[in-house]
């Protein structure tokens, strides 16, 4: 089954909580989306709301996706909130549902966001990368390069630094 795209749905309370339980969801099976396992709701919301707010309040955008009914995907167009910084954005919280993995939901995510991108006038998309995971060659199978790393960046555990991998993906065609 194929995903269906909504970019800028209504975010609704049920909403909200659909995407703060897939976040539990894909943080718990061991997701990088900004906490460590084992994360409760209540833990998310602390993160959730602000980023809503975002959203409703602007400049940030939504994309979800759906498999039927059921939210399987998702994903931040993050404002820079810079004007030297307007012609690309920063995509955060990009989670696909853990039962979902390995289905090629998170390649139709994540080229579903750089055809947006585009649409939206941006000329790059940028994605941090939590190093010891092997996300960074899912992003550079989708033609995003590596261009830096912030060493030892994220504390996950005592003695467990790991570096932020910064992902770069031009939109803009070749000349």
């Amino acid at each position: 089954m194929s995903l269906r795209f909504v970019l800028d749905p209504d975010l609704s309370p049920q909403m909200r909580a659909e995407i703060v339980a897939l976040w539990v969801e894909v943080t718990n099976a061991g997701g990088a989306v900004g906490f460590v396992a084992p994360v409760t709701a209540t833990d998310v919301r602390v993160i959730a709301d602000p980023t809503f707010a975002g959203i409703t309040d602007g400049p940030d955008r939504l994309l979800v996706g759906y498999a039927g009914d059921r939210l399987m995907a998702v994903l931040i167009f993050c404002d820079n909130r810079f004007a030297l910084k307007a012609h690309w954005c920063v995509l955060k919280r990009v989670m696909v549902h853990p039962e979902a993995q390995g289905t090629g939901y998170g390649s139709a995510l994540m080229r579903e966001a750089a055809r947006l991108g585009r649409e939206l006038g941006r000329e790059a998309l940028h994605v941090t990368v939590r190093d010891g995971l092997g996300l960074d060659g899912f992003y550079r199978r989708l033609g995003f390069r590596e261009i830096g790393r912030l060493p030892g960046a994220l504390r996950v555990a005592a003695g467990d630094d790991r570096d932020e991998i910064l992902m770069w993906l031009d939109l803009t065609p070749p000349d």
